[in-house]
């Protein structure tokens, strides 16, 4: 499986790009990035999400804003209603037309705060997610003109959300001319695929067709961190998702993202969050 650059449904008619995606049998890990902001409802559908090194639970009612080139996937683990399909309504925009739109209107300033958070990732509450959701929708059946303004006002009102998550630790710096991305989202693809068991630099570096001085410098340059602390990230990432959303034992946990050693993972989950993963559980479980 390559990590891949999406080509979008652009159309003469809209400057936007749309996707009402349903999907019967699951939402599959596809590990991809484009030049274009993406602002997705995921319903009827629970799993995890991947944004950048970011990795957290999703449940129904998802809402997440992805920056350019920030590479990202879905992976659903069950439905909420068992008879209806997994529904992603995907929608999209260039940051020219972005710069353009918050450039040329005063009344967009905030908009265009939204947009610069946005490139790390931005995942809103769930009660704006809520209070946006049906005028979401209404825009994947509104004629171009109609849709434009909708989606200027939904992005006016995620630009107000004081709760909204940052995601990844990085954004994704703009690709230079002539420059590719395919070495470093092969490594990236094969982290993500396999971070939970021991991932030798001497392997990744292989994957990357690199050598290790050229992997090291190409990582740190591409997402800002090293190796070793992107793998901790994905790590304790995992394991906050499986601490909050199942009753998995923490050795369990530990064991299943990839830590030989409860204590090694106990120091990392700490120095990471701030807290033990036993009181990470109970405060996003309400105890």
């Amino acid at each position: 499986m390559r990590p891949f650059l999406e080509k979008l449904p652009f159309t003469a008619e809209s400057s936007l790009a749309i996707l009402n995606r349903r999907l019967d049998d699951a939402i599959p890990f596809q590990w991809h990035h484009h030049p274009e902001f993406e602002l997705t409802l995921t319903l009827n559908s629970v799993g995890q999400r991947f944004v950048g090194d970011h990795v957290g639970e999703y449940g129904d009612g998802d809402l997440v804003l992805v920056g350019p080139d920030l590479p990202h996937t879905w992976a659903s683990r069950d439905k909420v209603a068992a008879d209806a399909p997994h529904v992603a309504l995907v929608m999209w925009f260039h940051p020219d037309w972005a710069r353009l739109v918050v450039d040329g209107f005063a009344e967009l300033g905030a908009v265009g705060a939204l947009l610069k958070r946005a490139r790390n990732g931005l995942g809103f509450s769930t009660s704006t997610a809520a209070a946006v959701r049906s005028r979401f929708e209404q825009l994947f059946v509104a004629p171009p003109a109609a849709r434009l303004l909708g989606l200027l006002s939904v992005l006016d009102e995620l630009a107000r959300d004081t709760d909204a998550a940052v995601l990844s630790s990085h954004a994704v710096d703009g690709l230079k001319a002539g420059e590719s991305r395919e070495r470093i989202d092969r490594v990236l693809l094969h982290i993500h695929m396999h971070y939970a068991r021991p991932l030798p630099l001497e392997e990744l570096a292989e994957v990357g067709a690199l050598s290790l001085s050229g992997l090291h410098r190409m990582f740190v340059k591409h997402t800002g961190v090293t190796v070793s602390d992107y793998l901790i990230r994905m790590r304790i990432g995992d394991a906050c998702a499986r601490l909050s959303g199942t009753d998995q034992p923490i050795g369990h946990v530990a064991d299943a993202v990839g830590y030989a050693s409860l204590a090694n993972f106990n120091r990392q989950f700490r120095a990471l969050k701030g807290m033990t993963p036993r009181d990470y559980r109970r405060r996003f479980r309400g105890g």
